[in-house]
């Protein structure tokens, strides 16, 4: 089978203490949709975006929601939470199996300065795989970087899931990057924004050729779609719609981009900006 079904849950949430309505939506989507494999919830779902609620993990939720796997048989990526470790604080998002093990955690790498000021940057590109392909993990922000999916589209990933947490007027261009990044890098594309009080909804979907499978409005909804492996590797195998085969472009091309180098980063052109603050009046 090629085959992996992924429910994204756009949630109205409220700004803190939304653990007991996240579980309840989690047990009733695998009452109504019990052929799912993994369930998807938004960043920082649970508490917010108060870094006030910073735990050390793994956490009491991340436990809560490995017991919560593990009893109802699914992957889940229950959002994000702020991870605190020593003096500093992460935005984590936990990959935890049907087994109720924690795969793996992912730490924003792109948090969104300098509006987040006091999180601090992940250092990892993260990758996981389930029994039929493999999945990267990065997290809002890391969309509006490109460099972000391709070093997955690297490491193997063929599906892309970004939890999000979007409220402002941006989220429209948001969409578009979902469907460009899928297109560009030939796989599965997850942007999955909370709704109420923690965002505007609009989570969107799109398949390996940049189509869109769904794209949801501001209310609350759940977004079940299956995963077709095997339709990644053909694409990237005969090219998107039988014509562009970007990957094996980007491959074979001898070009070293300068913005692989941290020195061209801050001597080059972008150093002329100024500094990464607020803006004022």
């Amino acid at each position: 089978m090629s085959h992996f079904a992924i429910g994204g849950l756009q949630l109205e949430l409220d700004t803190s203490d939304n653990l007991v309505k996240i579980s309840d939506s989690i047990e009733l989507t695998m009452r109504r949709f019990p052929w799912l494999n993994m369930l998807v919830v938004s960043e920082l779902a649970v508490d917010g975006s108060n870094t006030a609620h910073a735990k050390s993990f793994p956490s009491a939720h991340e436990q809560h929601f490995c017991q919560l796997a593990k009893r109802l048989g699914v992957w889940l990526i229950p959002g994000t939470q702020f991870e605190k470790q020593g003096q500093k604080i992460f935005n984590t998002a936990t990959v935890i199996n049907s087994e109720g093990e924690v795969v793996t955690r992912y730490r924003k790498v792109f948090p969104f300065y300098p509006y987040e000021k006091d999180v601090s940057s992940g250092s990892e590109i993260i990758v996981f795989d389930v029994p039929q392909g493999r999945i990267g993990i990065a997290i809002c922000y890391d969309l509006w970087f490109g460099e972000m999916a391709r070093s997955m589209v690297q490491q193997g990933a063929e599906v892309i899931i970004y939890p999000t947490m979007t409220p402002t007027t941006d989220r429209n261009l948001e969409l578009h990057m979902a469907i460009a990044t899928a297109a560009t890098n030939q796989c599965y594309v997850l942007s999955l924004n909370g709704a109420g009080k923690q965002g505007n909804g609009n989570s969107i979907a799109v398949g390996p050729e940049g189509q869109v499978i769904h794209q949801a409005q501001e209310c609350e909804q759940v977004i079940p779609f299956e995963v077709d492996f095997k339709a990644v590797r053909r694409s990237r195998e005969r090219g998107l719609m039988g014509l562009g085969q970007p990957l094996k472009s980007f491959r074979d091309n001898g070009i070293q981009f300068n913005s692989d180098s941290q020195v061209q980063r801050q001597t080059g052109a972008l150093s002329e900006l100024g500094p990464l603050t607020i803006p004022k009046k």
